[in-house]
């Protein structure tokens, strides 16, 4: 749907940039004067808040600026990892079935089994949260139905009757990798990887909700939540604003997603 498409050009746009259009979202004045500003309101020191200002003072506008890209960033790097590894042990499982591709499958399985949400925590709390973090504890939780859907696209390419044709003209299994499987299974392992990267900044989100991802002042939209959780009566646009940010821009990767899924079906 476009409606997915526009939404995620403008949070995009609003993420990068953040740096020209936002304040610092950790600067902070007079706390006092100008903590808990509501929406479209000037502080005493002549500064036009638009969303807002939060219980330190700090213009609510720019930490959802900031906050917007690093949940993208985070997500975008977390998919690329993921990604890589999914493509990388699906196509390799699938060109050599046997012996290294059955040891990876069940690999795949068995990582597949675990609880990932569990898996998560667990990972965040041995380790000081940070962004850096984040980022590779859900790469390297989340390849598994990567891996899964490529080897079952790279099976199907690989009993087609052309691939049967060039291996009997002598083609070599990296020829057949590079040349018929990679271009086969790019369309999914896309559509796979932006609903994937929803699915990395909700977790990303519920990480720093707890404590355990991108850590303050650096803005979140996860710990904006937590934070305005505790003001709900006084202050509902501290934890409304970042709430809602979050669910359109996984509903906007939903929408694109699913565009891209419909377009490469059609």
């Amino acid at each position: 749907m476009w409606v997915g498409g526009v939404l995620l050009v403008g949070i995009l746009a609003i993420a990068l940039l953040a740096p020209w259009i936002a304040p610092d979202p950790t600067g902070q004045r007079d706390v006092v004067a100008t903590r808990f500003l509501s929406p479209l309101t000037t502080d005493i020191h002549g500064f036009f808040h638009l969303l807002g200002t939060d219980r330190l003072g700090r213009d609510v506008w720019a930490r959802l600026a900031w906050g917007a890209r690093i949940s993208l960033g985070v997500g975008t790097l977390a998919v690329l990892i993921s990604s890589g590894l999914g493509l990388a042990i699906g196509t390799v499982s699938a060109v050599y079935p046997r012996g290294v591709g059955t040891a990876l499958m069940a690999l795949t399985d068995f990582a597949l089994a675990i609880p990932r949400i569990i898996l998560l925590l667990l990972l965040a709390a041995l380790w000081q949260p940070s962004a850096v973090l984040v980022i590779v504890v859900l790469g390297a939780t989340g390849w598994m139905p990567i891996a899964r859907l490529v080897f079952a696209e790279s099976r199907g390419v690989l009993a087609r009757p052309y691939v049967d044709g060039a291996v009997g003209l002598g083609a070599s299994r990296r020829r057949v990798l590079l040349r018929h499987v990679m271009p086969n299974v790019r369309t999914p392992v896309i559509t796979a990887s932006v609903l994937g990267m929803a699915n990395a900044i909700t977790l990303e989100a519920g990480l720093s909700f707890l404590g355990l991802g991108v850590q303050p002042p650096t803005p979140s939209l996860g710990a904006m939540i937590a934070s305005g959780r505790e003001t709900m009566v006084n202050a509902p646009w501290l934890g409304v604003l970042p709430g809602l940010l979050l669910i359109l821009t996984v509903l906007a990767l939903a929408l694109v997603s699913d565009r891209a899924r419909q377009t490469a079906v059609g």
